[in-house]
């Protein structure tokens, strides 16, 4: 039955819709309750995803199998963590509104859609649920100009994207007949050949995911928007919307357009490269750690899409590992900055962090520990999400990418030790103010992730083969 394939989705939806009508009642403030009733949701939503039924629903445009679920627990995982990192942040800072959780339960519903796309209409329709509430998060802080500034770029280059996507469906369907994933493998793979017009349709539709992953030379909007929204936004930006870019693109290039990894792998190989690259060197100038954290994944982004062009069973868990550690990562590394309040008000810059190891050396031991993951020094999480996709690209001979990889990740290292430093020898400034227990909580869990995964790799690296090999067929 479809609805029992699709129940995750469905009950997702339902509590959303719920959550929405309980914070619309003129009573108390309902934004704690709402926020804690999100992520019960999520929660629910979780064991639904492991305890779902493998196959194909609504007509051939839903797809359930390891991969989607591996992802959507990801993706739902980060939504609960930007959550509970969120809330004494928007209550100092005036925008405690039960808006604010609802928008993210029903963003983290269009990137389950994505994630289980199997067409390319319902493909669009999990976009379009996932973006709007994303373009109303970045202008969530409207008394702001810079959070307004942010949401109005966002949805205009959005909007832009979204356009791509559509004419290179457009395309796609127009050339090949049909808009199914499985369908198109076949049309695809008929020995009468590809069309210019398909791929033509293929880079439209590349060139639009790649905007939603910030990879190079779509990733313009991101050092502004991260920038200008909220900082418990930006959280939320830099990792739940990034898992659904990245399943769909992986789902999207190693499913139907397999067949033409020779057309698409060199425009992946390129934006690996550009992304790597631009990420290492445009970060070092910068003295905001939102825009500083901004060209850092831009980079990271990079390393994600490396995997994708090595391609085959090893690339493919290399991508799936990365993305794991990286979220933990960065929403640990948001989870200092968001506990950075001085004096009343959110400080943002890196010189703000000035003499963090006296003044809170728990808090301090935790931003070095993620600096030195995402700058890939052994023995933490970040240096294994690196070796899983510079081994593979090795070993097929990507020689360039694995070079390019290993130099930016020398450089990079300097803007990570940087910070470091400020909080080690700088001289120290007035401590910030006491962080509340959801940092606390998302602080103490990511840095013992990323500091004990080498202990117990194997969990995640199963998982990752077995949905890497779903993706296979």
């Amino acid at each position: 039955m479809n609805w029992q394939i699709a129940l995750p989705e469905i009950v997702l939806a339902i509590a959303g819709c719920v959550i929405l009508l309980v914070g619309v009642i003129p009573r108390r403030d309902m934004t704690f309750p709402v926020a804690m009733a999100t992520i019960g949701a999520f929660l629910v939503t979780g064991v639904l995803v492991l305890m779902q039924p493998e196959g194909t629903g609504f007509g051939g445009q839903y797809v359930s199998d390891s991969f989607s679920a591996f992802m959507k627990i990801l993706a739902l995982a980060a939504g609960a963590l930007s959550l509970l990192v969120a809330l004494d942040w928007n209550e100092k800072e005036g925008l405690s509104r039960f808006e604010f959780p609802v928008l993210a339960l029903f963003a983290t519903l269009g990137m389950m859609v994505m994630i289980s796309a199997n067409d390319l209409m319902s493909l669009y329709l999990g976009l379009e649920l996932l973006s709007l509430p994303l373009y109303v998060l970045a202008g969530f802080d409207r008394d702001n100009p810079r959070s307004a500034e942010a949401g109005l770029k966002y949805f205009v280059l959005g909007a832009l994207s979204s356009g791509l996507l559509l004419y290179g469906a457009s395309l796609v369907y127009g050339f090949a007949g049909t808009t199914s994933f499985d369908r198109l493998a076949d049309a695809l793979s008929a020995e009468a050949g590809v069309s210019a017009g398909v791929v033509v349709g293929i880079v439209f539709i590349i060139a639009a995911l790649a905007f939603k992953i910030a990879a190079v030379p779509f990733h313009m909007w991101t050092p502004d928007v991260y920038e200008g929204a909220p900082t418990p936004v930006t959280a939320f930006f830099s990792a739940a919307p990034k898992v659904a870019g990245v399943a769909l693109l992986v789902r999207v290039l190693a499913g139907p357009f397999s067949e033409l990894s020779d057309q698409w792998q060199q425009i992946i190989v390129l934006a690996s490269l550009g992304s790597m690259v631009l990420g290492a060197f445009a970060a070092i100038g910068q003295s905001n750690i939102k825009r500083l954290m901004a060209y850092s994944s831009i980079g990271h982004v990079g390393f994600v899409l490396m995997g994708l062009a090595v391609g085959g069973e090893s690339g493919l868990r290399g991508v799936l590992v990365y993305i794991s550690i990286y979220i933990a990562m960065n929403l640990g590394a948001f989870a200092v900055l968001i506990a950075m309040r001085r004096n009343g008000r959110a400080v943002e810059g890196v010189e703000d962090l000035g003499g963090l190891g006296r003044n809170d050396p728990m808090m301090a031991l935790c931003m070095a520990i993620f600096m030195f993951s995402m700058a890939g020094i052994p023995p933490l999480a970040g240096f294994f999400a690196k070796l899983y996709v510079l081994l593979p690209a090795v070993e097929q001979g990507f020689w360039v990418l694995a070079t390019v990889g290993v130099i930016s990740s020398v450089v990079s290292a300097y803007y990570y030790l940087r910070i470091v430093k400020v909080m080690y020898f700088d001289a120290p400034l007035n401590g910030f103010e006491p962080r509340a227990g959801g940092v606390t909580v998302v602080l103490g869990a990511t840095a013992l992730f990323t500091t004990l995964f080498f202990l117990f790799p194997a969990p995640l690296l199963a998982a990752a083969r077995q949905a890497a090999l779903a993706l296979m067929g």
